[in-house]
């Protein structure tokens, strides 16, 4: 048992900014945000007014890796210690909606439908770009303090992570940009954006600073990627390949998405890379109970598990049912109800390159299916119902609760 609490660590990033300063890698990784912040005149340099409070900053220091674990950027935040900010007096509205799942796959399944290319923009720094309509006034970033006026304080203009309103005003002012210029919003999804002129179509998704676009014609598509690049400062990524831990391959059989990365990693966090796989995510009618007689497991560990297979079931409808099923035992987990996680774990061990292939399909239609085991829980006699949608080839939006 004591082998389940092996660590799993990623490149050890550094935590405090007098260990960052030795490596040149994060050296320039703070300059370069420094540089974006002034090029976005994020501040200014100003006199504490009386009666006002500062907030403090930090560096935030992270290693970004691509879909093959290769390191692809060094990334330096300058982040707000935001929990002083008081709501009515520094912040108002603070949710932003992002793009759900269901939305991504079913841009992914309209694009594989019409053959179309699905492309990837990145805000470098989103929430610099959001206007505030509060006074916000924090400290000068450490390293970085103005020679003979390091008593002053910058007077942000524009939102930084860490604020509490930044979300939202970085949403309000993309939503407002892309408004302004043509785009239509989806009234279900908040985040999907329309522009249709003469047959022609462009679909954008936001994700915080993550855009998903697609469309039917190319000068629509290069024409948005450059005025996004000089109104936001984004980045090209290209061709969508690797997006919130997914996995997407475009050829000439279509969109595949899987999460074989992901399935690693959850292998080795909890040492079950060497297991033997198994066939099927459960065994055949089995009912899990809360009043097992089987000893007690690790509440803790047990969590853990639930949630990153949790994770996995945004490419993988075929565990649905099951990981909704060992979800129930969380506040008491007995070790039988760690038996039935680790099978789902061996059964993914052998599945690790399963995932939703969206192609051509004669049938684009929206389809459902639903099912119901029937007062199947032997604690409360409640039902477990199921669902699942296609669009075209593949699924789009599928869950399962009691």
């Amino acid at each position: 048992m004591n082998s389940l609490f092996a660590l799993y660590c990623h490149v050890d990033d550094p935590v405090h900014f007098e260990e960052a300063i030795k490596d040149r890698k994060w050296i320039e990784a703070m300059d370069e945000e420094i540089k974006a912040i002034e090029r976005n005149k994020t501040w200014d340099l100003v006199e504490l007014p009386k009666g006002k409070e500062v907030n403090g900053v930090k560096w935030v220091y992270k290693t970004k890796s691509n879909a093959e674990g290769k390191i692809e950027i060094h990334k330096a935040r300058l982040v707000v210690k935001g929990y002083k900010q008081q709501y009515g007096r520094y912040y108002e509205e603070t949710f932003a909606p992002v793009a759900r799942m269901e939305t991504v796959r079913e841009v992914l399944s309209i694009a594989a439908q019409n053959k179309w290319k699905v492309y990837q923009m990145d805000v470098r720094s989103a929430f610099l770009n959001g206007v505030l309509k509060k006074e916000v006034y924090i400290e000068q970033p450490l390293g970085y303090e103005k020679k003979g006026q390091e008593h002053k304080v910058c007077r942000l203009k524009k939102a930084l992570y860490g604020l509490k309103q930044a979300p939202r005003v970085w949403y309000s002012t993309i939503d407002s940009y892309l408004l302004e210029n043509g785009f239509e919003k989806c009234e279900g999804e908040p985040t999907l954006y329309i522009k249709e002129n003469d047959g022609k179509i462009l679909i954008v998704v936001l994700y915080v600073d993550d855009v998903i676009f697609i469309g039917n014609d190319d000068y629509l598509i290069k024409n948005f990627k450059t005025v996004m690049k000089e109104e936001f400062e984004m980045t090209d990524m290209g061709l969508l390949r690797y997006f919130l831990g997914i996995e997407v391959e475009q050829n000439g059989n279509g969109i595949f998405i899987s999460q074989e990365k992901y399935v690693n990693e959850v292998l080795e966090r909890f040492n079950m890379q060497e297991s033997k796989a198994a066939i099927t995510p459960t065994v055949m009618g089995l009912k899990l109970s809360k009043d097992d007689s089987s000893k007690d497991f690790d509440p803790n560990l047990y969590k853990r598990i639930v949630g990153s297979l949790m994770y996995l079931t945004k490419t993988r409808p075929d565990i649905i049912y099951d990981v909704s099923l060992i979800s129930r035992f969380m506040e008491r987990p007995k070790e039988a109800h760690w038996q039935a996680a680790k099978r789902i774990l061996r059964y993914v061990k052998g599945t690790k390159r399963f995932g939703i292939l969206y192609t051509v399909s004669e049938c684009s239609y929206l389809i459902g299916y639903t099912n119901s085991d029937w007062v199947g829980s032997v604690d409360d006699r409640k039902s477990t119902s199921s669902y699942i949608f296609h669009m075209g080839s593949g699924a789009i939006s599928w869950a399962s609760k009691k």
